[in-house]
């Protein structure tokens, strides 16, 4: 049975909408899987008409009224924005209602009425400006599902990442760092992969400091405190992980297929590799929340800069859809 994917429309003022009706316009979409969008309905209707697309939108108040038809775009309608909203604009009344959106989308999510979420970006200051003081979608979803051991996943054709740290200065990411917090990590990538069925998943842990501290010369020992007890722990539990190894070689060699996914300690580490592989083939999927939530998204901005233009590429969007289907549970409530 194909799953139902909720996908959110993230900042109305920015692309969201736009590759959120492009990923809809091909087919093999709908072969994958049963996709509802969470948002405004006059806000699909315009960024239809601004693709020259024909497609015919049904809102819906529950969805089991979805009629999940390619050419029919099903939508759970929260009516919170005005169709003239400004592309590119940082506002508090879009930053809110991408909250809301994503809200609703856990709500229904906990309600086993769509067994994963993919959502489209969501711009942070606007989102501040509304009132919802959180750095990021991975944030609020632990928040809003009561999650406290989670991580930042990022997966690419030849590249897969989790996070130590995300979304704090790089001082602050040091100081988080510490031995459980590395070893729930590495268990998190370990259970990811051998549920998406890799029986036996290869952990690399990435260093900290140049050279993965090259035996003291480099950093105050926060390889040997903060990482290596993790990694032996783990390891000595039959998990295939390894490490720290230096940075500036690690991502060469996961790439080449040394190993299946990499520990990154801090958010850039992890997200230039990945970035530089491709904008429109990643996807970021967060990993452990409470209830097996399933969350995947783009691994781009809102780009405002061409938001309203019908050119921004829904290939990233392709990608975490197809991440959602493939990670989602099956059965929910039809």
């Amino acid at each position: 049975m194909k799953p139902v994917i909720g996908i959110t429309m993230g900042d109305a003022a920015g692309v969201g909408p736009e590759i959120i009706v492009k990923a809809l316009a091909h087919q093999e979409t709908y072969d994958l899987c049963k996709p509802v969008v969470i948002g405004d309905s006059s806000i699909l209707e315009r960024a239809i008409n601004i693709l020259g697309y024909s497609f015919k939108v049904n809102i819906v108040k529950a969805v089991p009224e979805a009629k999940f038809q390619h050419g029919v775009i099903d939508i759970v309608d929260l009516d919170l924005l005005e169709s003239n909203l400004e592309f590119g604009k940082v506002s508090a009344q879009s930053g809110a209602a991408a909250f809301k959106f994503l809200e609703k989308a856990v709500q229904l999510a906990k309600d086993k009425e769509i067994a994963a979420i993919c959502t489209a970006p969501l711009n942070k200051e606007a989102m501040h400006l509304g009132g919802y003081k959180y750095p990021g979608h991975t944030e609020i979803l632990a928040d809003l599902t009561d999650t406290k051991d989670y991580s930042m996943m990022l997966s690419s054709p030849k590249l897969k990442v989790i996070h130590l740290t995300t979304h704090v200065g790089l001082r602050k990411a040091i100081d988080l760092i510490d031995p459980e917090r590395t070893y729930k990590v590495i268990q998190l990538a370990d259970e990811t992969l051998r549920n998406a069925g890799m029986p036996n998943p290869r952990i690399a842990v990435c260093g900290i400091n140049p050279h993965a501290g090259e035996n003291g010369l480099f950093g105050m020992g926060e390889e040997e405190e903060k990482l290596q007890p993790a990694i032996e722990k783990a390891a000595a539990e039959g998990v295939d992980v390894s490490g720290p190894y230096p940075a500036d070689t690690l991502f060469f060699r996961a790439v080449r297929g040394d190993f299946d996914i990499v520990v990154a300690c801090y958010h850039d580490q992890g997200h230039v590799p990945i970035k530089v592989l491709g904008l429109e083939e990643g996807v970021n999927i967060t990993v452990g929340l409470n209830g097996g939530i399933i969350r995947t998204s783009v691994d781009h901005g809102t780009a405002f800069d061409i938001a309203g233009k019908g050119i921004a590429d829904e290939r990233s969007m392709l990608a975490a859809l197809t991440s959602a289907a493939e990670l989602a549970p099956k059965e929910v409530k039809k």
